[in-house]
Formats: C-alpha cells, sequence, structure tokens
C-alpha cells in the first residue's frame, strides 16, 4: 500500500502572530520544542542501571559512541560480547513511532536483509528507565562503504531494492512524511519564529529561502504524482557498516514515508558526470528487485535542498543541548546565515537544471 507525495510551500511570513500559529500547526518533522533537554541526568551509573533493569549485567566498561540526536553508548557485559544501548532524545518521537521504527527494521530481518535490529528483551523493543526511553542492540562491526567503488554501489543499490520492496508493503501509521511542509516551509517557520537570522541578512534569507522553496516544489510539479513508502530516510555513508559480507544498514531513527530517491541520492558525489555513473551503477543493483520511477530523477536536488533547510532548524532545536554547543560551535553566527544564504542560491539555479539522466 503505498500514497502519493503532497507538497505545501508558503511565502515567508513577516508577522510573528502569523509565524507562531504556522509553526505550531505544521512543525511535525521535529515532535520536541526546544524543551529540557535532560540528557545531562544521564549518567555512567544510569546508563548501567537501565541495562540491570533489562537483565544485562555490565562490567563497568562504557564508551560513547558518535550520536548528537541520541545518546548512544557501547556497554561491556559481565557475560558475552558487549552490548549497544541507544537512548531516546525526550519527546522527539511517541513511543508508537519508535515501535513502528523497530517493527519496519524487524520485518527487514524476517526477510534476510542486512540490518541491525532492536533485541527483544522481556516482550518488547523498547524500554524505559528514570524517564529515559532505551533499546538494545548487538554489537555489530565494519567499515564505511567505499561509495567510489562501482560494485559497491551496484551491491548497495540491490539492498536498497530490496528494502523499498518491503517499505512499500503497507505505510507509516505514526511516523511523519519528507515533504515539503515538514521538511521546508515548516522549518523555515521555525527559525523565523525564534528570531534565529540575524537582523540584517533577514531580507535576504527570506527572498532566498522563499524562491528555493518555490524552485522545489516546481521540480515535484515536474516529477508528477510519484509514489512513496517506508525510507531509511538518513542512507548516507555513515548509516552503512561495510564488511565482506557486503553492507548492513543501521540507525532508522529518521526512517519515514518518502519517495524512493530519497535513499539513493546522499550515495552519489561529484561533477554531474560522476553523479550520473554512480546514479547508474546504484540502479543497477536496485531493480534487480524493485521498480525505480525515473521520474523521481526530478527530486534530486529538491530534496537535497529540503535537507539544507531542515538541517538548519534541527541544529536550531538542540542549540541549547550541550552536546550540540560543542561539536557545532560555528551555529548561528553571522558567517554561518551567510554561508546558508549562498548555499541556497546555489540549489536555486541546480533544480532549474535537467535531471540526471539528461545529458
Amino acid at each position: 500500500m503505498k500514497g502519493g507525495i503532497s507538497w505545501d510551500s508558503e511565502p515567508c511570513i513577516r508577522t510573528k502572530k502569523q509565524i507562531n500559529v504556522q509553526a505550531k500547526k505544521r512543525y511535525d518533522f521535529l515532535m520536541d520544542t526546544k524543551t529540557d533537554h535532560s540528557f545531562s541526568s544521564l549518567t555512567p551509573d544510569c546508563v548501567m542501571n537501565a541495562l540491570e533493569s533489562v537483565g544485562f549485567r555490565s562490567d563497568g566498561r562504557l564508551l560513547a559512541l558518535n550520536s548528537y540526536e541520541n545518546r548512544v553508548y557501547q556497554v561491556g557485559m559481565e557475560e558475552g560480547p558487549p552490548l549497544v544501548a541507544k537512548f531516546y532524545r525526550p519527546q522527539r518521537w511517541t513511543d508508537a513511532a519508535i515501535l513502528e521504527e523497530h517493527a519496519f527494521v524487524q520485518e527487514l530481518v524476517e526477510r534476510e536483509i542486512p540490518v541491525v535490529p532492536a533485541l527483544i528483551v522481556n516482550g518488547s523493543t523498547l524500554h524505559s528507565f528514570e524517564n529515559f526511553r532505551f533499546a538494545v542492540f548487538s554489537k555489530h562491526g565494519g567499515r564505511a562503504p567505499e561509495l567510489e567503488n562501482r560494485e559497491t554501489l551496484e551491491w548497495m543499490g540491490r539492498f536498497l531494492g530490496r528494502i523499498h520492496a518491503i517499505g512499500a508493503i503497507k505505510p507509516f501509521q505514526h511516523r511523519p512524511e519528507l515533504n515539503i511542509a515538514t521538511f521546508g516551509s515548516s522549518p523555515r517557520d521555525y527559525l523565523l519564529e525564534h528570531n534565529f537570522i540575524p537582523a540584517d541578512l533577514l531580507p535576504a534569507y527570506c527572498s532566498v529561502v522563499d524562491q528555493a522553496l518555490e524552485g522545489v516544489r516546481n521540480c515535484f510539479e515536474r516529477s508528477g504524482k510519484v509514489e512513496t513508502l517506508r525510507l531509511h530516510g538518513d542512507c548516507h555513508a555513515g548509516n552503512v557498516l561495510w564488511t565482506d559480507d557486503g553492507p548492513h544498514f543501521v540507525d532508522f531513527d529518521d526512517s519515514r514515508m518518502g519517495p524512493a530517491v530519497q535513499d539513493l541520492w546522499m550515495l552519489l558525489s561529484g561533477e554531474r558526470t560522476d553523479m550520473v555513473r554512480q546514479m547508474g551503477d546504484v540502479l543497477a543493483g536496485y531493480e534487480d528487485f524493485c521498480d525505480f520511477d525515473e521520474r523521481e530523477l526530478y527530486l534530486i536536488e529538491a530534496l537535497r535542498t529540503l535537507r539544507l533547510i531542515h538541517y538548519s532548524a534541527w541544529l536550531a532545536q538542540r542549540c541549547d543541548d550541550p552536546a550540540f554547543k560543542q561539536a557545532f560551535p560555528w551555529f548561528n553566527t553571522q558567517r554561518y546565515w551567510q554561508d546558508r544564504i549562498l548555499e541556497l542560491r546555489e540549489q536555486i539555479a541546480l533544480m532549474q537544471e535537467v535531471p540526471l539522466w539528461q545529458a
């Protein structure tokens, strides 16, 4: 069961009252609204006690893994290999949305697709301890995929085709859709509502973001009605562990409904000729298992533009988290917003170009 993409883009709103109404009504791409980020109370003792509460006794070894949205730790066990514990950012997702993600990954496991699922412990994949929700995973090794290798891209394409064939069977009920409202106009409204754009850059930003969203809407109109399905949602090289057996896809935290090409375009890089070849390699494997609608190639630069707008608002929502302040000290500086304006101007031009399959 699939659904068609919808789009919604409105001009940059000028009055704060209008912005507030718009942002609160439609800003569902993140479920929390800059509330208390209480990870400061997630101490090593709390992590180990949480695992013990579901039957895993730690030997005291604790290694924080690279994650900013959630908190993820490798935890040594008194018996058996280390486990990975993922503590979800409070208020981002509902329990139903997290469980829906876990269920999707489990569907893939049952069809022998190489993903890393949450362990079922005491009949559930989602647990709570001292107001934190968490899941436990087996530790899985691997390295980053060599995306410059054509065989690697085709291999990745085959497994993404299999993932999408399963993702198209039924829709998500509790996770949002990737569209112009959730990844474009609503993030823009949030940035304006909370006065992140410097006053002297506000007219330029409003103008360019409106033009960018108009360009996105034009790309969607050119593509026509394309189907949506359950996606990985954030399928870049950092979320793929490569072994001698091929790719293993991890971190479905951003899984949502969207067009298939969303899981493909982040594997592309370089000049246009490079990306044409890379997409051909990916699709050579992908179409062994799932049909690809070539009209979705119109959406690549549109989806990249939406990701850029969304990313700024994602950082803005997290800027009072101490971990973000350390990792992204350059955010919300004058230079940061100047660069975003230039970036969006480049995207406006790219969205006017012909799709990748054309010369």
